[in-house]
C-alpha cells in the first residue's frame, strides 16, 4: 500500500508538468442574417440565414525539440435551425433535401506533427487550393452564405481521407501538398497550393485533379493604406462531353474607415463544364461594421444572372446580419 501511494503521489507531481505543455481550445464562430431572397421566378421570401457557422476544437502538445502534435475537429451547423449543414447553403428545399447531411466534423478532422520541416497532416480539410485563391478574395463575408462564390469551380476537390505536408515560411512562401487515398471505387486525386505573403502584396496559386477532372488558379492581392484590391483567374476542365471546359475570374476591393469597411466584388463564368450550357455573372455589394475585434454587423446586397432565357439560375439577397467569433 505504501508503494501504491509513493507511486500515485509522484504521479501527482508530474502530471502538471506534462499538462502544462498541452493544450486544448474551444473555439467557433455563429454567422446569422436576415435576408430577402428570389430564385429565378419564384416569389420573392424573407429567411433566417445560416452563413457557415462553426464550432471547433484544437490542441496542441509540445514534444520537445521543437516537435509539436496538434489535432483540429470543426463542425459545421446551422445557426438558424440548429441542424447539421447541409450543402448547397441555400437553394430550394428539394435541392436541400437531394443534397443530405454532411459528416458530423464536415469542415475539419485532422492530426499532424509539426517542427522545422514543416508539418504532416492526415484526415479531412477543406482544400489548400481553394484557401491560396477564391478564398482569399472574397474579402467582405469570409466567402461564406448566399452571397459566397457560386462561380468557382471544385472540380478535382477532395475533402476526406488525405496525408498532406506544409512546408515552413521561407522567405514569405509557403506551400501545401496532398493527396486523396482513393479509397475503394473513389479515384486517387492530388491538390496543390503556393501562397506568397510579404508587406503587402500576396499572391496565391492552386491546382486540383481527381481522374479527368482538374482545375488550376492564380489570384492576387494587393493592400494600398484603406484601400485592398484582388482578384483570381479559374481554368476548370471536367474531363467530360465536348464544353467540358470554361474559364472563370473574379475581382474585389475594400475601403476601411475606422471601424466601417465597404465591400464590392464581381464575378463572371463561361458556359461549359460544370456549370452547364449558360454562363453567369454574380455582383455583391457590402457593409461591415466591426463593433469589436470578435463581433461586427453587416449588411450586403447579391446577385447571379444567369444567361439562360428562363431565368432558372438568378438569384438575388438583400441580407443584414450579425457575426461572433468565439
Amino acid at each position: 500500500m505504501k508503494k501504491i501511494a509513493l507511486v500515485a503521489a509522484l504521479a501527482a507531481v508530474a502530471a502538471p508538468a506534462a499538462f502544462a505543455q498541452s493544450s486544448v481550445t474551444l473555439w467557433g464562430r455563429i454567422n446569422t442574417s436576415v435576408e430577402s431572397q428570389k430564385f429565378g421566378n419564384d416569389d420573392r421570401k424573407v429567411v433566417v440565414q445560416d452563413n457557415r457557422s462553426r464550432l471547433g476544437f484544437k490542441g496542441t502538445e509540445d514534444l520537445g525539440g521543437g516537435l509539436k502534435a496538434s489535432f483540429m475537429l470543426e463542425h459545421g451547423f446551422g445557426a438558424d435551425n440548429g441542424a447539421v449543414a447541409t450543402s448547397p447553403y441555400y437553394g430550394t428545399a428539394s435541392e436541400m433535401k437531394a443534397a443530405g447531411a454532411k459528416p458530423f466534423w464536415s469542415r475539419e478532422a485532422a492530426v499532424q506533427l509539426s517542427g522545422g520541416f514543416g508539418a504532416v497532416k492526415l484526415g479531412r480539410w477543406t482544400n489548400g487550393s481553394y484557401f491560396a485563391t477564391a478564398d482569399y478574395v472574397s474579402m467582405h463575408n469570409h466567402d461564406t452564405g448566399t452571397s459566397e462564390d457560386q462561380l468557382y469551380s471544385g472540380a478535382g476537390w477532395t475533402e476526406s481521407n488525405k496525408v498532406g505536408y506544409f512546408t515552413p515560411n521561407v522567405a514569405g512562401f509557403t506551400g501545401e501538398f496532398t493527396m486523396h487515398a482513393g479509397e475503394g471505387a473513389d479515384p486517387r486525386a492530388y491538390d496543390a497550393a503556393l501562397n506568397y505573403d510579404m508587406g503587402p502584396l500576396h499572391l496565391g496559386a492552386g491546382y486540383s485533379k481527381q481522374d479527368k477532372a482538374n482545375q488550376y488558379a492564380i489570384r492576387g492581392l494587393y493592400e494600398l493604406g484603406a484601400f485592398t484590391f484582388g482578384g483570381y483567374y479559374q481554368r476548370e476542365d471536367t474531363g467530360v462531353g465536348a464544353n467540358a471546359t470554361r474559364n472563370i475570374g473574379r475581382v474585389s476591393a475594400m475601403y476601411t474607415m475606422g471601424a466601417s469597411e465597404f465591400h464590392i466584388n464581381v464575378g463572371g463564368t463561361e458556359s461549359g463544364g460544370s456549370y452547364g450550357p449558360n454562363g453567369a455573372k454574380q455582383y455583391t455589394v457590402g457593409y461591415n461594421y466591426n463593433l469589436s475585434k470578435r463581433t461586427k454587423v453587416y449588411g450586403f446586397y447579391t446577385a447571379i444572372d444567369n444567361t439562360a432565357a428562363n431565368h432558372k439560375g438568378d438569384f438575388d439577397s438583400l441580407a443584414v446580419g450579425v457575426r461572433h467569433n468565439f
